[in-house]
């Protein structure tokens, strides 16, 4: 065995140990074809307000601008499918956001990923990132062989469905390369365009972001949701899944073994009027360690509103 092979190896193995359920490997190099798509989108305004997509587009584009030096991205997938369900009538929330926030989570497997790497390989040099960077992760696991990139722009396991956080570590060691998924199954089914609640998902693997409801219950900053969109989110009051839920691949979505995943007993069964009575002090004691900080106290109060009336 070569010394690539058995780096690649021990690779996989690492993976394995701290977790996560899928591990793929690919050449780095620039993603012109990606660069292309991504102009595109930007130039139409779908970011909405994201301005952050605007910035580093050259690092999203190119590895060797994150890691100088750098040969090999590794993409890393880590299962979020929760064993329980909301309670029927209460405000939504995405199914991602039901445990510990996943920033936290992968970060530390990261870290000690690379730690291990360096103290089995020797000196090496990589970052890790997890949806915090300018790294187009979906296309870099398509690239290696983990999946493809589905018409809600979601990347799609054929074994497990869509329903997975994606890591990225980018690093300036030489290792063996998988095959990249050439093959996209997700055939004519057009499920997740036709119940889109918004229809912020448009042919050809393109998702309007600035109309999509994760869109403006997380991301959008402002003290008030568009009138326009009023009726259309279905009680999502975080995020939604309806995409995902309705893909016929996630049909075979097992439940994550991830335990800083488990549900926060709150938002498995809170009610409309549970989450109404929710203070400011409360909401930073229950949710302190939940993706749900992102929105804010205020950001949730006014979502609720908005679906409520």
């Amino acid at each position: 065995m070569s010394v690539i092979e058995k780096h690649t190896e021990l690779i996989n193995k690492l993976a394995i140990n701290l977790g996560f359920d899928y591990c793929g490997i690919a050449k780095a190099q620039v993603l012109n074809e990606d660069a292309r798509r991504l102009e595109q989108w930007l130039s139409k305004g779908m970011h909405g307000s994201m301005r952050y997509m605007e910035n580093h587009f050259d690092m999203r584009i190119d590895p060797t601008k994150l890691v100088p030096g750098a040969k090999s991205v590794i993409t890393l997938l880590l299962n979020y499918f929760p064993e329980k369900e909301q309670s029927g009538t209460s405000p939504k929330i995405s199914k991602y956001a039901f445990g510990n926030d996943y920033h936290e989570v992968i970060r530390s497997k990261l870290k000690l990923f690379l730690q291990n790497m360096k103290e089995q390989i020797g000196e090496i040099y990589g970052r890790g990132f997890v949806d915090s960077a300018p790294v187009l992760e979906r296309a870099w696991a398509q690239k290696a062989g983990i999946g493809w990139i589905g018409k809600n722009g979601n990347l799609i396991t054929k074994q497990s469905g869509s329903f997975f956080f994606i890591a990225t570590l980018v690093v300036d060691l030489e290792l063996k390369y998988d095959n990249g998924f050439a093959k996209d199954y997700c055939g004519t089914c057009t499920k997740c365009i036709d119940e889109c609640p918004t229809e912020a998902i448009l042919p050809d693997k393109v998702v309007d972001g600035s109309k999509c409801i994760s869109y403006f219950t997380i991301e959008l900053k402002d003290a008030l949701i568009p009138d326009a969109q009023k009726g259309k989110f279905d009680n999502w009051m975080f995020g939604c899944d309806v995409c995902q839920d309705v893909c016929p691949w996630n049909r075979f979505s097992k439940s994550t073994d991830e335990i800083s995943f488990t549900p926060i007993p709150e938002i498995l069964n809170f009610s409309t009027s549970d989450w109404e009575a929710l203070t400011e002090e409360s909401f930073k004691t229950i949710f302190k360690n939940s993706p749900l900080k992102r929105a804010k106290f205020d950001g949730i109060k006014r979502n609720l509103n908005f679906i409520k009336h």
